[in-house]
């Protein structure tokens, strides 16, 4: 029989109250969250017990430094709080795979810097990227109707940060899953399809050859993604900070596979389990706080939607 401390708490989805004993044993983890779709424990722990290179896309939006009530960790400290766990991901994702992290910064409310921006962002890229991830990108979640505040001698917060981390050379990357319609007309478009002069000389040096742009029939995004944070997200949706599904759609599209194991290891209210299996991924969580455990089962089980499909907006 199985010692205490050698199990882990999980919920059924079809029976939210009902406790499940998981054996500490990575294979049964792995599949037991893939299965549930949420594990109630600690992701520090939980993350080291997966499988190595098991794993194609962790997305996540960790709580922010000294944001939330629920979870408050001091900017000073942060990027010590998050390594282990940066540390558990490493391990168990692929060759191929990604870490894609949202997370803002904020102005400090005490010590010496206070009423300036905390650098504990741009602290944490570059304590990531000394670990081993290798940064790939950094994107800009842009909301066009952020919530209005008073933040002192600036304007409001509109954006937030989403870095792409990968963990070898070659990363999975879908650039054909989220490319945007052309603005042109159809006639534009044909007219350019037979331009055989695409690639211009520049001062500069040569362009990109925009003629095989056009054949593939749709453009790149821009590393500008725009999401309204609408207040459809906080509707039927029992956490604070729930992250709007377009934003997931966009990264789990472009950084993963079909078919492919998408893990967030700060579940919250299982936006990314939600929007992951809806895009045929298997997919699963971790979440520390009880209350959001059940509501993210919820959602899985009833695959609500915050938003229209088709909601989002892509800068180009």
């Amino acid at each position: 029989m199985l010692k205490k401390q050698q199990l882990r708490l999980a919920y059924d989805v079809a029976a939210p109250n009902r406790v499940v004993p998981i054996a500490k044993d990575s294979n049964s983890l792995l599949h037991q969250t893939l299965t549930t779709g949420v594990i109630h424990g600690d992701a520090e722990q939980l993350l080291g017990e997966l499988p190595p290179s098991s794993v194609d896309l962790f997305f996540t939006s960790p709580p922010y430094a000294d944001a939330r009530a629920y979870s408050r960790i001091h900017p000073d400290r942060y990027v010590d709080w998050f390594l282990p766990f940066a540390r558990g991901m490493y391990n168990a994702t692929r060759s191929t795979g990604s870490l894609v992290l949202n997370i803002k910064n904020r102005v400090a409310n005490k010590g010496p810097l206070k009423g300036q921006r905390h650098p504990y962002v741009y602290q944490l890229v570059l304590a990531l990227q000394h670990m081993g991830w290798r940064w790939i990108e950094t994107y800009i979640w842009a909301k066009p109707n952020a919530v209005p505040g008073k933040f002192g001698p600036r304007t409001k917060d509109s954006f937030e940060y989403v870095y792409h981390f990968a963990r070898g050379p070659k990363p999975y990357f879908d650039l054909d899953a989220v490319r945007v319609p052309y603005k042109a007309d159809e006639a534009e478009i044909a007219r350019r399809k037979m331009d055989k002069l695409g690639r211009r000389s520049t001062d500069a040096g040569f362009g990109r050859d925009r003629t095989k742009t056009y054949l593939l029939g749709a453009a790149d995004p821009g590393n500008v993604v725009s999401v309204p944070q609408s207040y459809n997200q906080y509707r039927g949706v029992a956490h604070t900070a729930a992250m709007p599904e377009g934003l997931a759609e966009f990264f789990i599209k472009a950084a993963s596979p079909v078919g492919g194991v998408v893990i967030d290891p700060f579940a919250g209210a299982a936006t990314t389990v939600v929007v992951a299996r809806r895009l045929r991924r298997s997919a699963g969580g971790f979440e520390i706080h009880h209350q959001f455990v059940e509501e993210g089962l919820r959602r899985i089980t009833a695959d609500i939607a915050d938003a229209p499909a088709g909601y989002l907006v892509r800068a180009v």
